[in-house]
């Protein structure tokens, strides 16, 4: 067995006043966004900050455009205190998300509203296929929503690790070129913008983690459903990518399922797995997104339905014990009348199993769409130029912090 080699520690060390303004500047104008509206009184209770700190803070950020005053705050004794919002149209970053089965191009504007989208089913899309997809759609993007290219501050790419590695049915021999694919290079045209790249199911639970039930949760599990089935573990608030950036693999387990015992979760909790159960019975996907369905049809879905809850239960007990998260939450582009039937499933399963575990947490659907993973690979430059970051007191790059491409 080997057994990588620990990751270089920061030091446990001080900062400077310059990383502590940074970092008291982002923390601040993290909490107006997430707030939707805060006071500089509200300010400074939220964050710990002095008054004056505050008040200097939210000077500079009025300056660089990236708040702005939105009326007065009444109901109090004497003059009412100002609001103070997010400016959606600061700044702007584009998302991509590329899948064994779509990829899907995002706009997002700082209050992490999608303003433009382009999504394209394409199985097995080869690099190539994404580069022109990007390049012909960009530009229309950006000019349909009124965005200027110099208000973008960055792209982020979300896609699932070992894309061209994993043999999958169908899985073209040209798809392992992803391996050797240089994303700076790939989207280096038609504008020169810094690239981040995240997984899927890791870039989805940061995005729910800054617009999302993160909101509500400090501490989550991600279950991202997709052509695959991948996870994401928040807590405290900060995203826990593990020794080797590898934590919540839940789809690479092995299953004790008593239909297929032995075999990967993901072999049936994904879309590829239910597209073909509905493709055997002559179903497509799109078939289950309509408002009824007939009998053959809803008999499918009861089954994989059954088949998924059964295949996730025992992976979900061990998360329980081993992580105690607040909530687990269901998200990817499984469409949403099947993941809430999927979340009710699982919860009476595990329910029945409770008494024989610590805790359990309750399963849910995450609050974000289908888009998740493109919408969260766009908040990835915002986190990297403007938002607060675990360690960013260290004197060392934080091993957690994404680090744009060089072409």
């Amino acid at each position: 067995m080997t057994i990588a080699a620990p990751r270089d520690r920061p030091r446990l060390s001080g900062t400077n006043l310059e990383r502590a303004a940074d970092h008291n500047q982002r923390v601040t104008l993290h909490a107006i966004r997430v707030s939707g509206s805060l006071t500089r009184v509200e300010l400074a209770e939220i964050t710990g900050l002095t008054a004056p700190a505050i008040a200097n803070i939210t000077k500079r950020l009025l300056q660089d455009g990236l708040i702005e005053e939105a009326g007065r705050r009444l109901g109090g004794r004497g003059q009412p205190p100002t609001k103070l919002v997010i400016r959606r149209d600061a700044c702007h970053a584009i998302g991509v998300n590329i899948d064994r089965d779509h990829i899907t191009i995002v706009l997002v504007d700082f209050a992490g509203q999608t303003v433009a989208r382009v999504s394209r089913d394409m199985d097995y899309a080869l690099p190539g296929d994404v580069r022109t997809l990007y390049r012909q759609s960009i530009k229309t993007m950006l000019r349909r929503a009124g965005v200027s290219i110099e208000s973008v501050v960055g792209l982020g790419i979300a896609m699932p690790d070992d894309l061209g590695k994993i043999e999958l049915p169908g899985r073209p021999q040209a798809y392992s070129s992803w391996e050797d694919v240089n994303l700076a290079d790939l989207f280096a045209e038609p504008f020169a913008l810094p690239v981040f790249t995240e997984n899927d199911a890791a870039a989805a639970a940061m995005g729910e983690m800054q617009l999302g039930l993160g909101q509500q949760f400090n501490s989550f599990f991600y279950i991202l459903i997709s052509a695959g089935l991948g996870g994401g573990l928040v807590v405290d608030g900060n995203y826990v990518r593990g020794a080797t950036g590898r934590s919540g693999e839940i789809g690479l387990m092995r299953s004790a399922g008593a239909d297929m015992p032995g075999e990967q979760v993901q072999t049936l909790v994904s879309l590829s797995a239910l597209a073909d159960r509905l493709g055997a019975q002559g179903f497509g996907l799109d078939a289950v997104k309509a408002g009824e369905w007939p009998p053959a049809l809803a008999a499918c879905i009861d089954t994989w339905i059954e088949d998924a809850a059964d295949r996730l239960t025992g992976p979900l007990e061990a998360v329980n014990c081993l992580i105690n998260p607040a909530t687990i939450l269901l998200g990817g582009r499984l469409p949403l009348v099947l993941l809430d039937r999927l979340a009710a499933r699982i919860n009476t399963r595990v329910q029945a199993v409770a008494g024989f575990l610590p805790t359990v947490a309750p399963v849910a659907r995450a609050a974000l769409s289908d888009d998740a993973p493109a919408v969260g690979a766009a908040i990835l430059p915002f986190s990297h130029y403007l938002l607060p970051t675990p360690g960013a007191l260290w004197k060392v790059p934080n091993e957690g912090q994404s680090e744009p491409l060089v072409a």
